[in-house]
C-alpha cells in the first residue's frame, strides 16, 4: 500500500479555499493532507471544508485567540484514533497539534510556534513546545509505534536550509538554540526525509512576501516530514512542491510504501 502524504502551511484555510485549494486536492489526490495555520474555528467554515468530498476532516483550532494558529488533517482512511492534546495546557490551547493513528504509523501534524524576538517569552515558549511535542511522540514510540511528525517547524536546521545563513545568525528561526532542538530530534532517531533524497542547497518551503523573495528564491526550508528510523524501509520519496502558490509556504510531500 502506498501512502501519499502532504503537509502545507496554508496561512489561512478560508484564504486558500479561494485560491484553488480544491483544484490542488483533486490534482494531487493525497491520501492524507496536513494543514497548518488554518486561522479558523470549524464553525466558521462551510461544509466543503468541514466535510470534504472523499475525506475525513479533523481540526484543532486555537481556543484562546481567534484567527490564530490551528491545524487540520484530511484523510481518505478514517484514523483509528485522533489525539489533540499533549497534556500541557499552555500548548494545547493554541491548537498546534493533531496526532492520528493510521495503524501502519502515527501521524503527528504540528504547527510549531514562532520564536519571535519581538514578543517577550515566545522563544522560550517555542523551545519548550519542541520538548513537549517530542516527549509526547516518544511515549508513542515506547508503545512500539512508528512515528511521522510533519508540519511547519519554524526552524531552518542547517546553513543549507536557508538562502542567507550568515545574515540570519541572530534571527529567530535560525538561532543556534533553535537549531539545537532539531539536532536533538535527529539524535533521538528521527530522520529528515527530504535529506534522504537531496543533499544540496537552494531548496526552500517559505519565502517572505517582501522584495520578490520567492521569485529570486531567497527562502527558508521550514516545513519537514521527520520519521522514525523504523520507517526508513518504507520511505519511497520526499519532495518540496515549490511551484505551488497560494501561501507564503509551499507544500511538502512524503510517500511511504507498505
Amino acid at each position: 500500500m502506498l501512502y501519499n502524504l502532504i503537509s502545507w502551511n496554508i496561512n489561512g484555510i478560508r484564504a486558500i479555499q479561494q485560491k484553488g485549494l480544491f483544484d490542488y486536492l483533486h490534482r494531487e489526490n493525497p491520501d492524507i493532507i496536513c494543514f497548518q495555520e488554518t486561522k479558523a474555528l470549524p464553525e466558521q467554515l462551510d461544509q466543503t471544508l468541514t466535510n470534504p468530498d472523499g475525506y475525513t476532516a479533523e481540526f484543532h483550532s486555537c481556543s484562546i485567540r481567534k484567527g490564530y494558529s490551528g491545524v487540520a488533517t484530511f484523510s481518505r482512511t478514517k484514523p483509528l484514533q485522533t489525539m489533540r492534546e499533549m497534556g500541557k495546557a499552555e500548548f494545547d490551547g493554541e491548537g498546534r497539534m493533531i496526532a492520528q493513528d493510521f495503524d501502519d504509523f502515527v501521524l503527528i501534524n504540528v504547527y510549531f510556534p514562532n520564536g519571535s524576538m519581538e514578543e517577550k517569552g515566545r522563544l522560550d515558549y517555542k523551545l519548550n513546545f519542541y520538548d513537549a511535542l517530542f516527549a509526547f511522540a516518544e511515549e508513542l514510540r515506547k508503545k512500539g509505534r512508528k512515528i511521522v511528525v510533519c508540519g511547519d517547524y519554524n526552524t531552518a536546521h542547517t546553513e543549507l536550509d536557508l538562502a542567507r545563513p550568515k545574515e540570519n545568525q541572530t534571527t529567530s528561526g535560525f538561532l543556534p538554540i533553535e537549531r539545537e532542538k532539531v539536532d536533538a530530534i535527529v539524535s533521538m532517531g528521527y530522520v529528515d526525509t527530504f535529506r534522504e533524497f537531496e543533499r544540496g542547497a537552494g531548496h526552500y518551503s517559505w519565502w517572505s512576501y517582501r522584495q520578490g523573495a520567492r521569485e529570486r528564491n531567497i527562502g527558508w526550508r521550514l516545513d519537514y516530514f521527520f520519521i522514525t528510523k523504523d520507517l526508513l524501509p518504507h520511505l519511497e520519496a520526499a519532495s518540496i512542491q515549490h511551484e505551488i502558490l497560494g501561501s507564503d509556504h509551499c507544500p511538502v510531500k512524503l510517500v511511504l510504501k507498505f
